[in-house]
């Protein structure tokens, strides 16, 4: 049996993919919760301090929070 590398190489991408949503939704349930998502929707730009400060959160998960957002886009 030979293995087709292109095929697998794309089902491990989407693999890859597919965990990185799962990961992420926790991530959004938080965001959500914590008004992340609404503040910063009723504003303009905000960094990762002003952000924690209208939401009563810690800057330092916030930054966490949004580097995370970032980076699954």
């Amino acid at each position: 049996m030979s293995i087709n590398e292109d095929k697998l190489n794309d089902l491990l991408g989407q693999v890859v993919l597919e965990m990185g949503a799962a990961a992420n939704g926790p991530l959004i349930t938080i965001g959500d919760k914590l008004g992340l998502y609404k503040t910063l929707g009723k504003s303009k730009p905000l960094t990762p301090n002003e952000l924690a400060a209208k939401t009563n959160t810690t800057e330092r998960y916030v930054a966490e929070w949004l580097a995370a957002q970032a980076a699954s886009g």
